[in-house]
């Protein structure tokens, strides 16, 4: 018998943010919002979706990843209007949340991502069963290194051939491991 996840928040609220499961209906603002952004998909392992069909796939398996337990994908909505502004996303595996996150373009450099990667932290490290929260970027990301040193993670090393960012190159490129652990 598989072992239940740990139960992370269904919410999480922030001084500017709401975290929520995701929801079908988010497809056309997420695609109107970033999906389709080269700029914004440079870094990630998925390419900029070419219509909002894709976008609700991808959703849709956010959804169901959501229900089953195997990962918490979070949309992040500003508080003041609902707009939704990109997802960070919760996987377990023992005792280990590795995370990753979107953010629109437009929403880049005002502090959004780090007070959403803070808290979800947060909420992980506050149960028994995590220890660490783990993320990974690619070596010439420096905005995403930055979000994770904003949100008090300790770069650990560079790992070499890592991840496929298929929008920079086909092959295996190097990323950086950062984490934030439980003393």
């Amino acid at each position: 018998m598989t072992p239940t996840p740990p139960a992370l928040p269904d919410r999480i609220r922030t001084a500017r943010l709401e975290l929520r499961a995701p929801e079908i209906s988010d497809a056309s603002a997420m695609y109107a919002s970033y999906t389709q952004d080269a700029e914004v998909a440079r870094y990630m392992v998925w390419r900029p979706h070419a219509s909002e069909d894709a976008t609700r796939d991808f959703v849709a398996a956010c959804v169901a990843h959501w229900h089953t337990g195997s990962a918490r994908p979070y949309v992040i909505t500003l508080k003041t209007s609902g707009e939704l502004v990109g997802m960070l996303e919760a996987r377990t595996k023992g005792h280990i949340v590795n995370i990753g996150y979107v953010l629109a373009r437009e929403h880049w450099g005002r502090g959004l991502m780090p007070e959403a990667v803070r808290a979800l932290t947060a909420e992980a490290l506050g149960l028994p069963e995590i220890f660490r929260v783990e993320a990974t970027c690619d070596v010439d990301n420096l905005a995403s290194a930055r979000v994770l040193e904003k949100s008090g993670f300790l770069l650990e090393g560079r790992l070499a051939r890592f991840t496929v960012h298929p929008n920079i190159d086909v092959e295996p490129r190097d990323c950086l491991i950062y984490a934030a652990c439980r003393s």
